[in-house]
């Protein structure tokens, strides 16, 4: 009788182990795609940039965020984001395009984030400043900062069209250069605390005709940070003049995140 009931014990366990690996099984298949995207911008801009990749998103059904940086410093958009990841029901994917990208880096280890894209973006490791990433890479004539008596700089008005949006009409880029934001150039002096690209996946979309970055650095921060990067032809400003392209992109990292999600 022992034995018999011995044997029951062990059977009932053996199919409650079953029962729960078929669920976990089920709900692996069933899991969602990441369907919130919390988009951030770069200095010398602001959210309103990201129009046409919200206008994609939303279209594709995902929940599209948007960040408004104050570009007072590293701390002040890095708590922005944060507030805006606080609302989010579910996970996420975290965007940022340019110096938005060192913003996420920080700011990415938030658990809801998923999956990180650097849209034409800088990407530090934790201990380093954003500067340190232009170190050794050719510089950028066409892309001029001049920073005034208060620390906070803005990208030199005759050069505008050429550094940040040269493919842009004439209009659209003297609206963009009008309606600059500038930014406490301190803050590429702050080292950062974090690198959420060490343990969350990356995508990368770098614009070969960037004049605000040396291709060779961009190329350089995305592969050192495994990222899977789509190349294409365009400015700096990137994200506005290929939305699609950024947003077939952030497509992909939340399908991906759908497949290793437990």
């Amino acid at each position: 009788m022992a034995t018999m009931r011995r044997d029951l014990i062990m059977a009932g366990a053996a199919a409650g182990v079953a029962g729960t690996a078929q669920a976990q099984s089920a709900s692996q298949a069933s899991s969602p795609p990441a369907r919130n995207v919390v988009l951030v911008h770069g200095a010398f801009a602001d959210g309103s940039g990201w129009r046409g990749v919200h206008d994609e998103l939303t279209g594709r059904g995902f929940r599209v965020s948007i960040v408004q940086n104050p570009l007072t410093s590293l701390g002040d958009d890095v708590a922005a984001t944060r507030r805006v990841l606080d609302r989010q029901e579910g996970s996420v994917i975290l965007v940022g395009h340019s110096w938005g990208g060192t913003v996420i880096t920080e700011a990415g280890v938030d658990p809801k984030v998923v999956g990180l894209v650097y849209v034409s973006a800088l990407s530090p490791e934790a201990g380093e400043t954003t500067a340190q990433q232009y170190e050794g890479f050719a510089a950028t004539p066409d892309f001029v900062i001049d920073t005034h008596d208060d620390g906070f700089g803005f990208i030199r008005a005759e050069n505008f069209k050429a550094g940040f949006a040269a493919d842009t009409s004439d209009a659209d880029a003297a609206f963009l250069r009008d309606s600059q934001v500038p930014i406490a150039m301190s803050a590429f002096g702050t080292r950062l605390t974090h690198a959420a690209w060490r343990t969350k996946a990356s995508w990368a979309v770098i614009a070969t005709d960037d004049k605000a970055f040396d291709l060779r650095m961009l190329r350089h921060m995305a592969n050192r940070i495994g990222a899977r990067i789509t190349e294409v032809p365009a400015s700096h400003a990137v994200f506005m003049t290929r939305p699609k392209v950024v947003a077939d992109v952030i497509d992909q990292a939340a399908q991906a995140a759908q497949r290793r999600m437990p």
